[in-house]
């Protein structure tokens, strides 16, 4: 599992950066932070570091041998923003576990799990280039 903790690309320290570019970097819609963010990498958590049902779908792609990139909102100063977007594309269901996998947004926990369940998680996950087997 690959944990991205630190700077997600659009904030950084006030002394890292040039004003120039802390202005560029913190005017990034969240829409468009989140849709770079899940196409950076085959398999995409949004997280909170507290969450159970977090841990429970990071565990189960850690079980099938998928190597995820995870993003802690909790662990960022512009999370909130991040997880907002994330209530808005997903309407009911609750903000967190979010999961992308090949860039296209699967959703919360209850259809992670019902995709493995029903069988199409792992045609996902092959497609995404995630899992060879």
């Amino acid at each position: 599992m690959h944990y991205q903790a630190e700077s997600w690309g659009y904030y950084a320290p006030a002394a890292a950066a040039p004003p120039a570019v802390m202005r560029h970097s913190m005017a990034v819609d969240p829409l468009e932070r989140v849709v770079r963010l899940a196409s950076g990498s085959a398999v995409v958590i949004f997280s909170m570091s507290t969450c159970c049902m977090c841990h429970a779908v990071k565990r189960l792609f850690c079980g099938m041998g998928v190597n995820v990139t995870v993003y802690e909102l909790d662990q960022d100063p512009r999370g909130r923003d991040i997880e907002r977007t994330l209530m808005r594309l997903l309407g009911n269901s609750p903000p967190v576990p979010v999961v992308f996998i090949g860039g296209k947004l699967v959703g919360s926990m209850e259809r992670v799990m019902a995709s493995h369940i029903n069988g199409t998680l792992v045609p996902l996950l092959k497609q995404a280039g995630a899992l060879w087997l």
